[in-house]
């Protein structure tokens, strides 16, 4: 497979055909009840003719945020409704200091997505903040924590809603 410029990478050969299974279910539709784990075995089961219980489905879930194929699962807010901002920022980072950076970014509550990109700036974030001051200040520790200078901010001038699932 060919990789053009700017086209994210995912390491998805480490995944088996379940763990595939579990993250496109994941990415359709999180059940908002009381076992969700059930709920999503037992759709899995009949779209795919397989047995796996809930425990099974939470367990492969764990592994998935312990090899962070999965950083977190929760809900997305409208975020300008709440009085807040976010900000797409984009990374110059060295190979040998991509684990670290993204580290860092990621260690953030306030970063919703962290992306690897084939690309000269190649680490992509968006940042969540209620006031100017706390991108400024984010952005200036990451800059003084991993040694990058070459962070780039850009802010959305409109916001387009589309819903993003990724086939695993």
């Amino acid at each position: 497979m060919n990789q053009k410029k700017g086209q994210i990478i995912l390491p998805v050969s480490d995944l088996d055909p379940i763990d595939s299974l579990i993250m496109n279910a994941l990415q359709d539709c999180f059940p908002l009840v009381s076992k969700p784990y059930a709920l999503l075995a037992e759709k899995i089961n009949l779209d795919n003719n397989l047995s796996l219980t809930d425990a099974e489905v939470l367990k492969r879930v764990q592994a998935l945020k312990e090899r962070k194929f999965i950083r977190r699962i929760g809900a997305i807010f409208n975020q300008s409704q709440l009085g807040y901002r976010s900000t797409l920022c984009a990374a110059r980072v060295p190979a040998d200091k991509i684990d670290f950076f993204s580290d860092l970014v990621t260690s953030s509550e306030q970063v919703s997505h962290n992306y690897l990109r084939n690309n000269d700036l190649n680490i992509w974030f968006t940042f969540c903040y209620k006031d100017q001051g706390q991108l400024k200040d984010f952005l200036e520790s990451l800059k003084k924590e991993s040694g990058i200078d070459e962070i780039y901010e850009m802010p959305a001038r409109k916001i387009y809603k589309i819903r993003a699932v990724f086939n695993v």
